[in-house]
């Protein structure tokens, strides 16, 4: 269960209260609302009226000139709550919301998409969700390599693409004499190898025999989680070098 479930619930009920009659907590509305828009990933799942109304008083005059009675204002109020709610109960993650971000910024149709869809799979989908989460970092690795103007191959081994990428980002651990940070690289260099292996056994891109090896869930985080961190890291590193090259 996601952390901020029980606020996310105080915030809908804060509202429905205020929607059909009760004197709300001004405070605890404005602590509760910047809590949701400061994080990257929520602040896309709240309603917008959450975003625009930037005290109850705002709210008191949005709901009560758009629906007349106290049983359209709660039912409103419920749906529109609703998309916020069902993510925060599939267990999503704190560190979402940073991946997104980093994903979002980094502004690659192929990449989102990729990411997205790992998310949205990792409980109904696993071996889906393992599947995107290698397409995340090979595309990301590919725009990377792309960009500093490496060809990269239709199908490349993501081992290969990873070593490439690192090799450019200066994240090998051969272009390091610390033994800490040579051990932490090599550790990323072993996860991307984990990760392939991972997506070749358990995921859905390879046809299966009689006796196949599903993926459970927690599987599917697990993988999800690692090229999520992995992509950031990538990502920040890539900006850095940008910064600094200018």
């Amino acid at each position: 269960m996601h952390p901020l479930l029980e606020s996310a619930e105080a915030l809908k009920n804060l509202l429905v209260a205020r929607a059909t009659g009760t004197d709300g907590d001004e405070a605890e509305y404005m602590r509760l609302r910047q809590m949701m828009i400061e994080d990257p990933w929520l602040s896309k799942l709240i309603p917008r009226f959450v975003r625009t109304c930037r005290d109850l008083p705002q709210f008191w005059q949005f709901i009560k000139h758009k629906f007349p009675t106290y049983a359209e204002r709660r039912t409103y109020l419920w749906k529109e709550f609703e998309p916020l709610m069902d993510a925060l109960e599939t267990e999503a993650a704190p560190s979402d919301g940073l991946v997104s971000a980093a994903v979002e910024k980094f502004d690659s149709a192929h990449v989102q998409s990729a990411w997205s869809k790992a998310l949205e799979r990792r409980a109904s989908d696993p071996e889906g969700a393992i599947t995107m989460a290698r397409t995340l970092l090979e595309s990301i690795c590919k725009h990377i390599l792309e960009e500093g103007g490496a060809a990269t191959d239709d199908a490349p081994d993501i081992s290969k693409l990873y070593r490439q990428t690192a090799e450019r980002l200066q994240l090998a651990p051969s272009q390091h004499t610390g033994q800490v940070f040579k051990q932490i690289l090599g550790g990323c260099t072993a996860v991307v190898e984990g990760l392939g292996a991972l997506r070749n056994r358990l995921s859905d891109a390879h046809g299966t025999g009689k006796v196949a090896v599903k993926p459970a869930p927690r599987h599917a985080e697990l993988a999800v989680n690692l090229a999520g961190a992995l992509a950031v890291y990538l990502l920040a590193t890539k900006s850095a070098r940008d910064e600094s090259s200018n």
